[in-house]
């Protein structure tokens, strides 16, 4: 399992890795239009969609991405799409995590494709956008993600009484969040400093946020964002569960799928963009 694992995520970074570095936008733009189509079929199988229609789901989102990234991609989309879209997020994730993985097949199946389709078109968009605000803005994202997980990890392992969502995944931990919070504070406060020290091609998401709104207006807005990271996750973990699934697919061997790697970026997105866009 560690060797697949080592093997597929060496592959994904010698195919991201010079897309996200060159100045081009579009080979990034459409490599993660294919990773997010794909999570889109998982979304469809892992929703009791028939194949045809997870198929689709995936041809849907596909379409849509091509489209915006020859429109809404090269004039930026406006500031109340993002709101809507963190809105959704902020009130409509905890709601459903409330209602638990029983609750969830009680929609109808219909709605709930549509509801992945949009999402990940959504958190795709606002993907993109990151890119064509430079590498630097991107990366400061994705590594409040990351680091956030990372830490969230180590620190319910080593500190973790208080179960957070038993129901959805039994590991996570109260204390984990706590560490995984922390540890995007320090980021975001080390971010700033290196934005100051260094010339980066664009200003991380961080130093935007402490211009606009002030430092510790910047710093409780990366709290709700490590706090969305989290809702993202244990979202795709109830709709998994749900279904009875361990992981959305095995189209990335070792990692799951597609859906699994990106689950926890869905809301972040599309909020760090509501943010930072006037």
């Amino acid at each position: 399992m560690l060797k697949q694992r080592v093997i597929t995520a060496v592959v994904l970074l010698a195919v991201l890795l010079p897309a996200l570095f060159i100045d081009d936008a579009r080979p990034f733009i459409f490599l993660t239009l294919a990773a997010v189509s794909a999570a889109a079929w998982e979304w469809g199988r892992l929703n009791g969609a028939p194949g045809g229609v997870a198929l689709g789901l995936a041809l849907v989102v596909a379409l849509a991405g091509g489209a915006a990234a020859y429109t809404l991609l090269s004039v930026g989309a406006p500031a109340p799409v993002w709101w809507a879209v963190a809105a959704a997020w902020v009130v409509g994730g905890p709601l459903v995590l409330r209602a638990g993985p029983d609750a969830w097949p009680h929609w109808p199946a219909a709605l709930r494709w549509v509801l992945g389709v949009v999402l990940l078109w959504t958190a795709w968009l606002a993907l993109g956008h990151a890119k064509v605000a430079g590498v630097n803005f991107l990366l400061s994202v994705f590594c409040l993600v990351w680091v956030a997980d990372i830490a969230a990890y180590f620190g319910g392992r080593r500190f973790g009484r208080r179960k957070l969502a038993p129901a959805i995944s039994p590991g996570k931990s109260w204390e984990g969040v706590a560490s995984g919070t922390a540890a995007g504070l320090v980021l975001a406060l080390a971010w700033i400093q290196a934005d100051k020290a260094w010339g980066f091609d664009s200003p991380s998401l961080y130093t935007v946020l402490s211009q606009r709104l002030g430092l510790v207006a910047s710093l409780i807005a990366v709290v709700g964002l490590t706090g969305m990271s989290v809702v993202g996750d244990l979202f795709e973990s109830l709709v998994k569960r749900a279904a009875g699934a361990k992981d959305s697919s095995t189209l990335l061997p070792g990692h799951g799928g597609f859906l699994d790697r990106i689950d926890a970026l869905l809301p972040v997105f599309p909020l760090a963009l509501a943010l930072v866009t006037r």
